[in-house]
């Protein structure tokens, strides 16, 4: 999906277009197109913004890890203990999925703000991008995102 940065490509006047032209600022190499809108301009910041790393993941990450080895290196001298080895471990090891696992629903819901940025600028604009964030760059689609809302 659109976890391979840099081979994203979008078609744009008969020419393919690198969606991602580094890490750090995904779909920037369509900022050129896109900027032509303001509507179109300001969901690309929006899916840029929501696309950096945040402390709160990092946190839930780095608390599942260090629940985890806590567990892994924590010996069982007292059984009647709430926070045993095996508490720890299955606990760190929850954690650790519950965060990739929201990571990555995170990151498919955000492509949807770049979908929705590339069809406002269909409508409006010329050149016609052709671009789908859940089509890889041989043409195969498939993927599987994980959703709730509140």
């Amino acid at each position: 999906m659109a976890i391979e940065t840099c081979s994203r490509k979008a078609i744009i006047n008969y020419q393919e277009v690198l969606v991602d032209t580094s890490t750090n600022k995904r779909g920037e190499g369509l900022r050129y197109f896109l900027s032509k809108n303001k509507e179109s301009e300001r969901l690309l910041n929006e899916y840029q913004n929501l696309s950096k790393p945040s402390l709160r993941k990092a946190l839930l990450s780095t608390l599942g890890s260090t629940m985890l080895l806590s567990g892994l290196l924590l010996t069982n001298d007292n059984e009647n203990n709430f926070l045993n080895k095996t508490t720890l471990t299955v606990g760190g090891a929850f954690v650790i999925v519950l965060s990739y696992l929201t990571t990555k629903t995170i990151q498919y819901k955000n492509e949807a703000v770049l979908e929705r940025a590339v069809q406002n600028y269909n409508q409006n604009e010329k050149p016609t991008i052709y671009f789908s964030p859940y089509i890889d760059s041989q043409g195969y689609g498939g993927s599987i995102g994980v959703s709730q809302e509140f």
